[in-house]
């Protein structure tokens, strides 16, 4: 049978969705996105906007493939299990079972009933997946923790995803090595909470420590890391481990200590002022990009305004910049809402403010040499990201998933042009 798989959202989906395409593989199914006889959607909730997208795509795939299977999981299923219990899916679920996908399916075809699952208790064992190889991306993700216990006043996450658990420390080992053994010289260490990893005893740290030592792995790049979890432990391994990408996704969400507070967030603009000034202690020219939420309950002129003089004073690289967006059952949902066309109007202020910093960043590069992992083509050019998550454009056609140290050009249409000095790993091939 052919199979196609929808992800949305996050890289922890896009690790899940992997997963299966994988398993699915090894059982004999086709992938085949044009004819599918069975089609899975893997949500995403974290705003209204995902809702809306992972509904339509459901209501589609159900209009335009009638006869086929519809699988549905994933946080919006898992939010909103009323909805989606009245759309016509076949399998149902939340955010368990996505790794028994194989049997579902067989057990569906053999006794043509729906099913639906949903866990509604937060404390869950981890779901262990392994994979060998990540066909989607040259960069293979592996998600080594899931679930939240932050609940910040924002977020529906926690209560979709359950509390904090992470994959076994010799697990997560062994996933790794397999994956550089099939040729991917970057890995992703990717989680809802990935900064709480602790498992046997070994912490963050002490997993990337271990990593470090495996042969082909060029690369470790967290996707993403909480300001208070860059404790001295990390940032003594950050010093001292060239292994670890020159680049963090350091959340900030707002710079107004009144709307931080009224966020649930764990810290203050002092704290985190001092810990990105320690880091560029450490690695003067690294990459720090980071999460911007717009229109928190309570944030006033004011707030905003000492938002905007604080992402200017830490210098960002780039700023992913989010519309707050009501989540039911939050504590912020029914504080006094900011209006949307205010909202509107900060987030392009902010997006301006982005533009103006990965302007300036990347230009002090300019002249200088960058690593470069080439992941696909472009035209006539071959594209990658260097180290520091710049994304460069090689004139010709060069081997994929191969490192080449690069010199860079010059930035035209807010586009970085480079030419390659000498490969990395083995003979350049045009």
């Amino acid at each position: 049978m052919k199979f196609q798989i929808i992800t949305l959202g996050c890289k922890v989906n896009a690790y899940e969705s992997e997963y299966m395409l994988e398993k699915l593989k090894n059982s004999g199914y086709l992938y085949d996105e044009e004819n599918p006889d069975i089609i899975i959607i893997n949500t995403c909730s974290v705003t209204n906007m995902a809702d809306r997208k992972s509904r339509k795509l459901v209501h589609k795939a159900r209009r335009e493939h009638e006869q086929a299977i519809l699988v549905v999981v994933g946080c919006s299923s898992q939010n909103h299990q009323e909805d989606y219990q009245n759309m016509g899916i076949d399998i149902l679920l939340g955010n368990r079972e996505k790794s028994q996908i194989v049997e579902l399916l067989e057990q569906y075809l053999k006794h043509h009933q729906s099913y639906v699952s949903f866990t509604k208790n937060r404390a869950l064992d981890f779901e262990d997946m392994k994979l060998e190889r990540f066909t989607t991306h040259t960069r293979a993700f592996i998600k080594v923790q899931d679930g939240c216990d932050n609940f910040c006043s924002y977020c529906i996450i926690p209560y979709v995803r359950g509390s904090i658990r992470s994959k076994d420390f010799d697990e997560a080992i062994k996933e790794v090595q397999a994956l550089v053994l099939n040729g991917h010289k970057e890995i992703v260490l990717t989680g809802i909470h990935t900064g709480s990893y602790f498992s046997n005893g070994h912490d963050l740290s002490d997993l990337i420590e271990e990593m470090a030592k495996i042969d082909g792995l060029k690369r470790i790049r967290i996707s993403s890391i909480e300001i208070t979890e860059l404790n001295d432990k990390f940032l003594d391994l950050l010093g001292r481990e060239p292994k670890i990408a020159n680049h963090l996704h350091i959340p900030l969400q707002s710079g107004s200590d009144t709307v931080l507070k009224r966020m649930n967030r764990k810290y203050d603009t002092t704290y985190f002022r001092e810990k990105i000034k320690r880091i560029r202690e450490i690695r003067g020219d690294i990459s720090i990009t980071t999460d911007c939420i717009v229109g928190h309950p309570y944030e006033s002129d004011e707030c905003f305004l000492e938002y905007m003089d604080f992402v200017k004073e830490i210098h960002f690289s780039k700023l992913h910049v989010f519309p707050y967006s009501i989540r039911t059952g939050t504590a912020a949902a029914v504080m006094p809402q900011v209006d949307e066309k205010i909202k509107k109007e900060r987030v392009q202020q902010l997006l301006k403010v982005s533009s103006e910093l990965e302007k300036e960043y990347e230009q002090k590069f300019i002249g200088k040499t960058l690593d470069v992992l080439t992941e696909e083509y472009e035209g006539e050019y071959t594209t990658g990201f260097t180290s520091n998550y710049i994304k460069v454009y090689l004139n010709g056609e060069y081997k994929l998933d191969q490192m080449y140290l690069c010199q860079i050009d010059q930035i035209v249409d807010g586009k970085v042009y480079a030419h390659i000095l000498s490969c990395l790993n083995e003979e350049i091939k045009l």
